[in-house]
C-alpha cells in the first residue's frame, strides 16, 4: 500500500488513557484521527468534543466503516483479545494498549489473524521509540561502553491500598506490577540488548485486597488476584544477564530505572515508561557520570507515537517497530516471571523476536521514517 495521504484512525476505548492518544495522534502527518467509540456512547461522546475527534460512535459503526484504516484498541486488558479479534475480521491494522493479550493463546491468536488477514499488528509501548531511549540504543550500537554483559531493571513504588473504580482492572488479569509496568522495562531491555531467552522469577502478592474508594460497590474490599511483586533474572539471546525487580508494593528507593553494564563502561537508562531523558555514561569508577545529549526527537509526551511508524511501514512496506511480534516475545517473558515461580524452574523462552531497527536520529517533530 503507497500512498501520501494519511491513514484514518479510529479509537476503541475512551477510558483515562485515551486522553494521551486523542491528544497526540493528530500531531503526526501520516494519521488522520477521525473517530473515537466505547461501550459507554456518553463517554465516547464527550471526550470527541474535548479532542475535536469529528465523529463518536459505537464500537460495530467504528469497525463497519470502510474508510478506516487502523483502529487503536484501549479498551482494559481483559477484553484487548476480544476486541483485536474483531478489528481484524473487520479487515483493520491493529494498534492495542499493552499488553497484546493476557495469555500466550491470545496473543497467538491476534497475530495468526493477522497474518492470514494480510494485516499489521503493533501494539504499545512506543515509549521505546522516544528520544531517550533511542539515544541508549545509538550508545549500545556505536560501542560507547562497549559488549554489554549485564544489566539491572527495576521499578519499586507503593501503590494506594484505596483504589478509584475506574483503576480496579489493575489488580486483576491482564494487569499486576509485571503486564501492566514491567511490560515497560522488558521492551525496553529488547530494544536496547535484543531478544530474552531464558527467564527466571519469584512473585509475590504482599497485599491481598484493596479497597474501592467510589462507584457503586464504593467501600468493598477488592481481591488482589495477581502478582503486586516481581523478581528474577533474565539471560539474553545475546548472552547478556539481566536482574529485575518489578514491584508495586514497596516504599520506593533510589535504584536507577534501568543500568547496562558493558566492558568499556556503564549506561544508566531514563524510566522506560517515558519518551524523554536524561541519559548519562560512566566510563571510570573515579568519575562523575556525564550526560549524554538526546539525538533523538520525541522527548514529551507522545503517546501514538507507534501508531505513526505503524501506519509509515503499512505506507512504505516496511517492518514498523512496536510490532506484535515484539508485544507478544514480551508477553511470553512477564509470563515466564510466573511460570518459573509456579514451577521453581528456569523457563526457555519458544517465541523468537528480531531487535526493532532503530529511529533514525534528526527526525523532525511530527515526521516518522
Amino acid at each position: 500500500m503507497m500512498t501520501n495521504n494519511p491513514l484514518k484512525v479510529g479509537v476503541i476505548g475512551c477510558g483515562m488513557i485515551s486522553n494521551h492518544y486523542l491528544a497526540h495522534l493528530p500531531q503526526f502527518n501520516i494519521l488522520e484521527l477521525t473517530t473515537c467509540a466505547d461501550v459507554l456512547p456518553d463517554r465516547a461522546a464527550e471526550q470527541a468534543l474535548k479532542h475535536r475527534v469529528p465523529k463518536a460512535c459505537s464500537a460495530e459503526e467504528l469497525l463497519d466503516d470502510p474508510n478506516i484504516d487502523i483502529v487503536v484498541n484501549l479498551t482494559t486488558p481483559r477484553v484487548h483479545s476480544e476486541v483485536s479479534l474483531s478489528i481484524l475480521r473487520a479487515g483493520k491494522h491493529l494498534y492495542s494498549e499493552k499488553p497484546l493479550g493476557i495469555t500466550r493463546d491470545e496473543g497467538l491468536k491476534i497475530l495468526a489473524l493477522a497474518k492470514d488477514n494480510g494485516l499489521r499488528v503493533g501494539c504499545a509501548p512506543d515509549t521505546f521509540l522516544g528520544g531517550g531511549l533511542q539515544t541508549c540504543r545509538k550508545l549500545i550500537d556505536d560501542g560507547v561502553i562497549g559488549e554489554p554483559i549485564a544489566a539491572t531493571a527495576s521499578l519499586t513504588e507503593k501503590s494506594d491500598l484505596r483504589v478509584p473504580s475506574d483503576r480496579a482492572f489493575s489488580f486483576g488479569p491482564g494487569a499486576g506490577a509485571m503486564l501492566d509496568l514491567g511490560v515497560y522495562y522488558l521492551t525496553a531491555l529488547v530494544n536496547i540488548l535484543g531478544p530474552i531467552r531464558w527467564v527466571t522469577g519469584m512473585i509475590s502478592t504482599p497485599f491481598p485486597e484493596r479497597v474501592l474508594v467510589d462507584g457503586p460497590a464504593k467501600g468493598s474490599k477488592l481481591p488482589v488476584t495477581v502478582a503486586t511483586h516481581a523478581t528474577g533474572s533474565m539471560e539474553m539471546v545475546s548472552g547478556a544477564l539481566v536482574s529485575v525487580i518489578i514491584s508495586t508494593d514497596v516504599f520506593a528507593g533510589e535504584t536507577p530505572h534501568i543500568l547496562v553494564y558493558g566492558t568499556k563502561g556503564t549506561l544508566r537508562v531514563p524510566d522506560p515508561n517515558e519518551f524523554r531523558g536524561p541519559v548519562h555514561t560512566l566510563h571510570d569508577m573515579g568519575e562523575e557520570w556525564k550526560e549524554t545529549p538526546l539525538t533523538h526527537a520525541y522527548t514529551s509526551q507522545s503517546r501514538g507515537l507507534g501508531v505513526a511508524d505503524l501506519a509509515q511501514a503499512i505506507t512504505s512496506g516496511k517492518n514498523h517497530r512496536a510490532s506484535g511480534q515484539l508485544a507478544y516475545h514480551v508477553l511470553d517473558a512477564m509470563i515466564a516471571f510466573e511460570d518459573s515461580a509456579l514451577q521453581r524452574t528456569q523457563i526457555e523462552l519458544q517465541s523468537e523476536c528480531p531487535r526493532p531497527a532503530p529511529m533514525p536520529s534528526q527526525l523532525e517533530e511530527r515526521v516518522i521514517s
